[in-house]
């Protein structure tokens, strides 16, 4: 047998790299820069769903973890609705709160206000699938503690549930205080985005997921969650899979602050995607167009390509690195991929300067910071849902 022959990432065919960094790219770029203006075409050739008339029997569920902080304000802002006090019920799931919450819930007992405990920690869907079939309510309207609902919230969202191919519906969560500071205005920038892509995606087809701090459900199609199902994704999942539609209706709005800090966006982003990318697993029927239509588009494009950037990323990276080591090696005068690793690396550096005190003020130096935390964050739920961990519980990050 003759000598081995060393294998080196040099000699890696140039034509297979250019095609892997191509793909890697068009792949990182559609959900960010391709999606938003197509899906925007695509909804131009769809008329608006008719606004509806329905005014059903609410239950609104609270889910709250040691929420003494806020619960007060949270059961007052309940009070306030505009919505008939007759057909309105509150349930306050705690889960196993220990800092006074669930005796602050029981002042309120002789208005309607139930508390619902469970004496363990269990998690949010625990808690859900424990309690919500005792709702007395024809629909489920779930919410956060700290989403402060404007007076004719209720009455908006639920609106729609005339129309009997509406399964759940999505408000409007806008972010308040955006001058908390450096986090706060980059999750209000994508934010911003993010409202647009649900009112495109609802006129063509279905708002992909729902938002915890804002969404009713029909409650006949609630079905029971393991720990740890992420509630606001699975359930529309299935909903949708089942032939109903997702509406987004921007005038049902509600307030919340942003995370504090990059930290607790970090920790928020990654569990999102690691429980998301679980309940895509569970309901793959999403994925067929012929059963889902255009909602299996709208699925891939807004949501799994953009938790899958990491990998693009990195793939991006590597494919550029070892091609501009090719063209430095070899024979061709041509820089391309130098130039293009260049452009990366300039940008991973100005999100590195974030970690100098003076930087931390500069709106580019953050943004540009925040994309690579969420990426990151992004990366720390693959890695996870690789490795067979699941996240049941859940801290507020306030």
């Amino acid at each position: 047998m003759g000598p081995r022959t060393a294998v080196s990432l040099t000699h890696f065919p140039f034509s297979s790299l250019t095609t892997l960094f191509i793909l890697s790219a068009v792949a990182f770029c559609f959900p960010h820069l391709i999606y938003p203006p197509l899906l925007y075409l695509l909804s131009r050739l769809r008329c608006p769903l008719r606004t509806g008339v329905a005014v059903p029997s609410v239950t609104l569920v609270i889910s709250a973890f040691n929420e003494a902080g806020v619960i007060r304000e949270k059961l007052e802002n309940a009070m306030a609705l505009d919505y008939p006090r007759d057909q309105l019920e509150v349930m306050v799931i705690s889960d196993a709160s220990d800092d006074g919450t669930d005796e602050i819930v029981l002042e309120y007992a002789d208005r309607n206000v139930r508390l619902c405990r469970q004496e363990q920690r269990l998690g949010k869907s625990a808690g859900l699938t424990r309690f919500c079939p005792t709702a007395s309510g024809q629909v489920l309207v779930f919410t956060d503690a700290n989403s402060m609902f404007r007076p004719d919230a209720l009455r908006m969202l639920v609106r729609h549930f005339d129309n009997p191919e509406v399964g759940y519906t999505v408000g409007s969560q806008q972010y308040d205080h955006v001058d908390q500071g450096a986090s706060a205005d980059s999750e209000n920038v994508y934010w911003s985005l993010e409202l647009k892509l649900k009112a495109w995606e609802s006129r063509l087809g279905s708002v992909v997921g729902a938002d915890g701090a804002i969404y009713a459900l029909r409650k006949e199609l609630f079905e029971p969650l393991a720990p740890e199902d992420i509630n606001d994704f699975l359930i529309p999942l299935k909903v949708v899979v089942k032939g109903f539609r997702g509406i987004f209706d921007p005038e049902a709005i509600c307030f919340e602050d942003a995370a504090p800090d990059f930290g607790g966006e970090f920790r928020r982003k990654y569990r999102i995607v690691n429980r998301s990318l679980r309940a895509v697993t569970k309901v793959p029927q999403a994925f067929n167009p012929f059963r889902v239509g255009w909602f299996a588009f709208e699925l891939i494009g807004h949501k799994v390509l953009r938790w899958l950037s990491p990998v693009f990323l990195a793939l991006m990276l590597v494919s550029s690195a070892v091609a501009a080591m090719q063209e430095t090696t070899g024979s061709s005068n041509s820089h391309l991929f130098s130039l293009i690793l260049l452009l990366q690396l300039a940008g991973y550096g100005v999100a590195a300067l974030y970690w100098f005190p003076p930087c931390r003020t500069i709106r580019l130096i953050y943004i540009a910071y925040y994309v690579l935390l969420v990426n990151a964050a992004a990366a720390v739920g693959l890695g996870l849902l690789a490795s067979g961990r699941t996240i049941g519980t859940w801290k507020p990050q306030r």
